[in-house]
């Protein structure tokens, strides 16, 4: 009886045990999770303390205060490959549901307001900056290359394999994926969704654009962390450089300082350069004038002369 008891006690440790380790957010490495006595398994975003739902994609706000967190306190749940890839990253302000807040500052004060993508749309200024609402972010173009290789893969080959891709590993309906054109080696991506159409269960655009560049960039947010492979028929699609592009509903509110200054800087140079050009066709002018009177009056003083005789 006892060794079947301690078999028992045993195979329920086990399975305890594993369900722990599959407490777990499959859809962001940021994460630590727990799980109660229940058995539920609740997780929370590093850097924020923010619980987060496992079963869609994190908000990329919260994903970049996840990556502005330092290295020491998420070593355990990521590798320090993401720290590397900052350009443009910066600790964000989010809401409590997880998007930017229109106005975003930084420590020393200086403050400036982004869409909703997080991407800065007007100059910077102090803390008396007003954003209003918060713009969004409706179209997103994104272009790729491939590697080279002997022939071009088929264009709808290659447009069925990048649709699945989205609606597979991102969730995105596929009535957001308005185009997608091929010119080998050349891809170019239209995502385009209308705050209109959106409903609160879809994924947002900026956001799967911000998971798709980590995966091509081979730092993946997903908790398996694996390097992403795309499949055309059976061949893989190497994908070596990305860029992307967002397109707000209402247009950026840069002011014209930076592009009066530019043309005052160029008006101060070229108009010594055209005044002093002015001056020497002046002068040629001039020069050639005074040899024609000159040969006249000569010619008119021989003629004179030669009546005189």
């Amino acid at each position: 009886m006892e060794p079947f008891l301690g078999f028992l006690l045993g195979l329920i440790l086990a399975v305890a045990s594993s369900a722990q380790n599959n407490c777990s957010c499959a859809t962001n490495k940021w994460m630590v999770c727990t799980q109660d006595g229940s058995g539920n398994c609740s997780c929370t975003l590093v850097g924020s303390n923010h619980r987060v739902d496992c079963s869609t994609l994190t908000s990329k706000c919260l994903l970049m205060k996840a990556e502005m967190t330092p290295l020491k306190e998420k070593c355990f749940w990521g590798h320090p490959h993401g720290l590397l890839d900052s350009d443009g990253i910066y600790n964000p302000d989010c809401e409590d549901s997880g998007i930017f807040k229109a106005r975003q500052c930084n420590q020393a004060g200086t403050c400036w307001c982004v869409n909703t993508a997080g991407v800065r749309r007007t100059e910077k200024g102090d803390k008396s900056l007003s954003c209003g609402e918060l713009v969004r972010t409706s179209w997103i173009y994104i272009k790729l290359r491939h590697k080279k290789r002997s022939s071009a893969f088929s264009v709808p080959d290659v447009a069925n394999a990048l649709k699945h891709l989205f609606e597979s590993q991102y969730k995105l309906h596929p009535k957001y994926i308005t185009a997608i054109k091929y010119d080998s080696p050349l891809i170019q991506i239209h995502l385009n969704q209308e705050n209109s159409e959106k409903s609160r269960c879809d994924v947002d655009i900026a956001d799967i654009a911000y998971y798709f560049e980590k995966d091509i960039k081979d730092d993946s947010i997903f908790h398996s962390n694996s390097t992403l492979t795309v499949s055309v028929n059976g061949d893989a699609l190497d994908i070596e450089k990305i860029r992307i592009y967002c397109v707000v509903e209402k247009p950026p509110e840069f002011c014209m300082k930076q592009l009066a200054a530019g043309i005052s800087a160029v008006v101060t140079v070229v108009t010594p350069t055209a005044g002093f050009g002015i001056t020497v066709l002046v002068i040629l002018r001039w020069l050639r004038t005074r040899k024609y009177e000159k040969v006249e009056i000569t010619e008119m003083g021989e003629i004179r002369a030669a009546s005189l005789q």
